[in-house]
């Protein structure tokens, strides 16, 4: 009997390569909300639910691939691709998206707590997508249903929300991943002024290529000031 298993790639990629597994990431997540969205609107709830939660770990995995661009030795980027392949470290996306909509975060440093790892929220979010797909027997030998369970549609409809909030706004370049490299890679692992100052320039040269919509000083404003983030991709 022939391999069953995915030989699951572990290594360095290319600036094409990173810029391409970020487009498939946010084409699924495109397609697994849609799906959602579906559901929910033919009172599927609980997979609706998970579906959602699916395409926001989805769209948590550009963010890692972006790391995995600035990483040189080869067990951090083995450690990378573990990220890349572990739910929780994938969904912590939703609760910083959702703090960002209440009003509750708006500069860069209010969200920095919750991308710490074993972080709660994203076991939370990680239950709710396993209580919507599968039964299970929990506590006092209680038996979870999905389809029992997951019935409060606000929630549901909550989710799928911030989902399509994380979806990717535009195709991702070489020449974008290219320029990241260039403003992060020195600054990589160092001072979070030194990251920081290099986030800025990356935002302003990427306007300046016209890979960037929105306010250039956007960034700037996001990190010091706290206003809305810019909208990447051109063409949005």
């Amino acid at each position: 009997m022939g391999k069953t298993e995915l030989n699951q790639y572990k290594g360095k990629l290319t600036s094409a390569e990173i810029a391409a597994g970020i487009n498939a990431a946010e084409l699924n997540a495109r397609r697994l909300y849609e799906d959602a969205k579906l559901l929910f609107e033919n009172g599927r709830l609980p997979s609706a639910l998970s579906l959602a939660i699916l395409s926001i770990e989805e769209s948590g995995k550009p963010s890692i691939l972006r790391t995995i661009s600035l990483e040189t030795e080869d067990k951090e980027i083995k450690s990378k691709w573990r990220e890349y392949r572990t739910h929780t470290e994938k969904n912590q996306l939703w609760l910083l998206f959702d703090l960002f909509l209440t009003g509750k975060a708006k500069r860069l440093e209010d969200f920095r707590p919750l991308t710490q790892k074993g972080a709660e929220h994203t076991i939370i979010i990680e239950c709710l997508k396993q209580v919507g797909f599968y039964t299970d027997c929990i506590d006092e030998r209680i038996w979870v249903i999905p389809g029992k369970s997951i019935k409060d549609k606000l929630l549901v409809e909550h989710i799928i929300k911030i989902a399509e909030g994380l979806l990717g706004k535009g195709e991702t370049t070489e020449k974008e991943i290219d320029l990241w490299i260039k403003h992060m890679k020195p600054v990589w692992k160092s001072s979070l002024i030194n990251q920081e100052e290099a986030l800025i320039n990356w935002s302003k040269e990427m306007h300046k290529e016209g890979l960037m919509s929105g306010d250039p000083d956007g960034m700037r404003k996001f990190i010091h000031e706290g206003l809305d983030l810019p909208v990447m991709g051109k063409n949005v």
